[in-house]
């Protein structure tokens, strides 16, 4: 079911992405979750690079195989925000043939916002918590 997921994005698995046993290899689904993050924040309007770019970083990535994905399937990526902290996020993302309910793989990443020149956490800004959240803006940040 996809009750609870915010975002999704659609991708077909490439050649280049298949191992020798025939099935994406296990590195790739990280990548994918990138890409479906990614794609996530852009539609929320939160710049990922640039000047103005929400920094944040992975703290944590968890990957659950369940069926693997092979060449040439069409493949969904839906996205659930778990948790938004002080600093820190937590973003649940799945992966399912185009149409299909069963869930293929799963991914969940804990990131935190971080200053780059301190390399410090930092408390995320109100506007981008509110967009994660799918709440009302309450301001710009």
């Amino acid at each position: 079911m996809t009750t609870g997921f915010r975002h999704y994005t659609s991708f077909r698995v490439r050649f280049a992405e298949i191992d020798g046993q025939l099935v994406v290899f296990n590195s790739r689904y990280l990548e994918y979750a990138d890409n479906v993050l990614t794609e996530f924040m852009r539609a929320i309007e939160v710049p990922v690079s640039g000047p103005h770019a929400f920094e944040m970083q992975v703290v944590q990535a968890t990957v659950h195989y369940k069926r693997g994905l092979r060449f040439d399937d069409e493949v969904e990526g839906w996205l659930r925000v778990e948790r938004v902290g002080r600093s820190s996020a937590i973003f649940e993302i799945e992966f399912r043939l185009k149409g299909s309910e069963e869930c293929c793989a799963s991914v969940t990443l804990a990131y935190v916002h971080v200053d780059l020149a301190t390399e410090k956490s930092q408390e995320i800004p109100a506007a981008v918590r509110s967009r994660m959240l799918g709440e009302r803006d309450c301001g710009s940040g």
